[in-house]
Parts: structure tokens; C-alpha cells; sequence
């Protein structure tokens, strides 16, 4: 796991790196212990950046990032890293990128630890040093015992805490306006590379380490592996889910289709029978008209077939012979 922890001055990146340092076994690299190890330990890079610092001047960019890639070869750092302080603007990330890509050891994820104003005022105005190991020690959030006494958690002796200069209410205000112009922007820089995470660093510290955790399980191999994995299961009972649904929608559809159809056949049914009705009403009219007719033309011929009398018979003999002797 190789990180980065970004965020304003008294966000909790140092309280956090240790936790991390303690629960992953991985080294917490901090750019000011960097220094004050190598100044005290009289090597080549440690005796540059002293004559730099003797001479009031920022310690460079090179110097730094040479006791990195130091610090990146020992053994403890081959399973990876937490960076605390480091890159604090974009000329530091680039070329932290381009060291990184050199070593084979691209980040796996920076968090942005994000903390309201007023809160980090609050907590710098809390924070102690300790004169012995250099370790932050914060009153605000230490066990009572620890904070009336000013005991250091890592030496246990007493009396050995100091406020820095740069930790009272006086300079918090310009120290976060130098963080809102050099190192906030680095939140976009590696959001587009698409290894940003933010979490809310506000709160109980287990529940902040907690939101830290989670975080970086969803940005290192096996948190993304895991997090692939749990994302196809999603996808598939998600299809599965939309199969179903279709398959009822589909069900639906054929039902309402094999209703509509036997309705349509009780209705085609009704409809015959009804014109079969019908029919046979026209068909027994016809033959009552039928019979009607051959009915009266019976009665017709019968008047017109009906024999004379004899004596019309007579009458008409008569008047024959009559009609004979006027042609004689």
C-alpha cells in the first residue's frame, strides 16, 4: 500500500500515518524527520540541507527528494509507504511522480483529509512537541493525566512538550492561506489521475481511522480486486433482477394476450351464433314468403282451371252456329 496524506495543518495526518504505521506495518515517511535524521546523522544529503537551512533558506526540492528514494530502498518500505508532508504543491508532486515511476512504485491512492477552519484552529492551538522524539502530542484529545502533566505517550517523561511558534492562534490564519494557494490544488491534480479519495476527518479519531480504512480498501489492488468483485456480483444480480422483471413483464403481456384472444373467441362465438341467428330468421321469412307465394299462385290457377258450367257451355254453342249463318 503506497499513500499519500493530504490535508490542511491539524487535520490529523500524523495521528492517522501512525495508526496506519501500526495496523499495516508500513512506514510512515515524514519529509521533516527525513531532515532532522539526516542532519543528525552528518550524511551527504543531511550536511546539504543543514548549509541550506544555516543559511535561512528552503531546503530544496532535489535534497528531498533524493532522502526519499534513500528512504524507498530500505527494507521496511518494500511493502509500502505512507508519505506524510510530502508533496505540499504541483512542482513537488510531478517530480515525486516521476521518482515514484522510476522505483516502480506509483501511488496507490491520496486521501484528502478534510477538516472545517475553525476546528483546525482549534486543534493546532492543542498540539505540543515533544522535546526528546519529536512526536506531535495534542492536549485537546490526550487522556487527562497525559495533558495535566505534559508527559510525553512515547517517552512517558514528563515536562519535555512544547508549543512550536508556528502552532499558536497568530499563525494558523496564514498558514492556511499558504495551504489553500500551494497545496490544496493538488486535490484536482490527483483527482484526474483518479486516485483521490476524501474522507471527513472530523469527529471520534477511531471512527476518522475507521473512513480512512475504508477508503483505502476501495484504492489499493486488493480492496479494488475485492471492490470488482462485489461490483460484477452487484451487476449480475442486477441483470438477474432485470431478467425477471422482464420475464414477468413478458408473463403480463402474454396473459393479457391469451385473454384478449379468448375473449376475441368467446366474442367470434357469440358473433356467429348471432348471425347464424340471424340468418336462419332471413332464411325462415324467405321460405314463409316462399310458400306464401306458390300458396297464392295455387289459388290462381285454380280459379283459372276451374270447369264451365253446362250452360255456358250451351250459350257458347249457340252463339258459334249464330256466328256461322251471318257468314252464310
Amino acid at each position: 500500500m503506497r499513500i499519500v496524506l493530504l490535508g490542511a495543518p491539524g487535520s490529523g495526518k500524523g495521528t492517522q500515518s501512525q495508526r496506519l504505521v501500526k495496523n499495516h506495518g508500513i512506514p510512515q515517511i515524514s519529509t521533516g524527520d527525513l531532515l532532522r535524521a539526516a542532519v543528525a546523522n552528518g550524511t551527504e544529503l543531511g550536511l546539504k540541507a543543514k548549509e541550506v537551512m544555516e543559511a535561512g533558506r528552503l531546503v530544496d526540492d532535489d535534497i528531498v527528494l533524493g532522502m526519499i528514494r534513500e528512504r524507498l530502498g530500505e527494507t521496511d518500505a518494500q511493502r509500502g509507504f505512507i508519505l506524510d508532508g510530502f508533496p505540499r504543491n504541483l512542482a513537488q508532486a510531478q517530480a515525486l511522480g516521476m521518482l515514484l515511476a522510476e522505483l516502480r512504485k506509483p501511488l496507490d491512492a491520496v486521501v484528502q483529509m478534510n477538516v472545517d477552519y475553525g476546528e483546525l484552529t482549534r486543534r493546532i492551538s492543542g498540539r505540543r512537541s515533544c522535546s526528546e522524539c519529536g512526536r506531535v502530542f495534542n492536549v485537546l484529545t490526550a487522556p487527562p493525566e497525559e495533558a495535566e502533566k505534559d508527559i510525553c505517550p512515547k517517552t512517558g517523561g514528563p515536562h519535555r512538550l512544547f508549543q512550536r511558534p508556528d502552532d499558536n492562534e497568530a499563525t494558523v490564519a496564514e498558514r492556511l492561506r499558504v495551504y489553500d494557494e500551494k497545496t490544496k490544488p493538488l486535490i484536482d491534480f490527483y483527482r484526474q489521475k483518479g486516485i483521490l479519495r476524501e474522507i471527513d476527518a472530523e469527529g471520534e479519531v477511531d471512527e476518522i481511522t475507521r473512513r480512512l480504512e475504508e477508503a483505502l480498501r476501495s484504492a489499493t489492488p486488493g480492496g479494488r480486486a475485492a471492490g470488482v468483485k462485489k461490483a460484477a456480483a452487484r451487476k449480475t444480480a442486477a441483470r438477474k433482477t432485470a431478467g425477471r422483471k422482464t420475464a414477468a413483464r413478458a408473463g403480463l403481456k402474454k396473459t393479457a394476450t391469451r385473454k384478449a384472444a379468448t375473449k376475441s373467441r368467446v366474442a367470434g362465438r357469440a358473433g356467429t351464433k348471432k348471425n347464424a341467428k340471424k340468418k336462419a330468421g332471413k332464411k325462415n321469412a324467405t321460405k314463409k314468403q316462399t310458400t306464401k307465394k306458390q300458396t297464392t299462385k295455387k289459388q290462381t290457377t285454380k280459379k283459372q282451371t276451374r270447369p264451365r258450367s253446362s250452360g255456358a257451355k250451351a250459350k257458347s254453342s249457340a252463339g258459334r252456329r249464330r256466328k256461322a249463318r251471318g257468314k252464310r
